[in-house]
């Protein structure tokens, strides 16, 4: 009687499956991280973006409070309103107006006294108060509303390019938290000093700012980005010098 053998049956143990489970989560972990990178880095970009929009936009609002104080329009030349202007453009009419004289500071200085936040048509007395307004959001508020901060040509007819910003047409917007606004703080200099040097102890003609009017501005400029937190502050001393005859 013939015998049968049996072939014994090799146990499968999967450790192959395991390891292609493995290598799967890790494929999938990877692709998991490289999304997320991406997304990071598209949101570093963004933001940067923005603010340097909002960035550039303040300074534009800079020089054009600089061109305001100095009486002249986006050319550079004396500013002189079209027929087709706006009634604030080169503070015509009722518009508060920069002095030209010390009795002009005088009267300037007090029209300024009675009105809201001691701040009018872009024209501020200088703060007593806390001087980050822009973190106070209900201060900001306030400063932001229409009559008392500057938009952009507002006062000089500044327009934009073909190469223009997107933030300073915001001028017509009268939310307080688009686009940029500027303020322009008179700091009158004491009498016995007005013309004075700087320096002690320096050569006669050194740092002579021959002030005349004798009075300082500070101008802050504020824009906001298109997301929401955005906002670039710039803040400057500035001084109208006359040249000597």
């Amino acid at each position: 009687m013939p015998f049968k053998t049996k072939t014994p049956h090799s146990r499968q143990r999967g450790v192959t499956l395991f390891i292609v489970i493995i290598f799967v989560m890790l494929s999938m972990l990877l692709a998991l991280w490289a999304s997320r990178t991406s997304l990071f880095n598209e949101m570093i970009v963004g933001n940067d973006a923005d603010y340097q929009r909002a960035f550039e936009a303040a300074q534009a609002l800079m020089q054009d409070a600089e061109l305001d104080i100095q009486g002249n329009a986006s050319d550079g030349k004396e500013c002189l309103p079209a027929s087709d202007s706006a009634a604030t453009v080169c503070r015509t009419g009722s518009t508060l107006k920069f002095p030209l004289e010390a009795q002009e500071t005088s009267i300037l200085l007090a029209d300024l006294g009675v009105v809201p936040l001691f701040c009018k048509d872009g024209i501020c007395l200088k703060r007593t108060e806390s001087q980050d307004f822009w973190n106070d959001p209900s201060v900001l508020k306030q400063m932001a509303a229409n009559g008392i901060g500057a938009r952009y040509g507002q006062y000089t007819g500044a327009k934009t390019g073909s190469n223009r910003n997107p933030l300073l047409e915001s001028t017509k917007d009268t939310a307080a938290d688009k686009g940029g606004w500027y303020w322009i703080e008179i700091m009158p200099y004491v009498d016995e000093v007005g013309n004075t040097n700087l320096m002690t102890n320096v050569s006669s003609n050194s740092l002579d700012l021959n002030l005349k009017p004798r009075v300082a501005y500070r101008i802050t400029a504020i824009a906001y980005g298109r997301k929401s937190g955005t906002m670039s502050v710039l803040q400057q001393t500035y001084s109208r010098t006359k040249k000597k005859d």
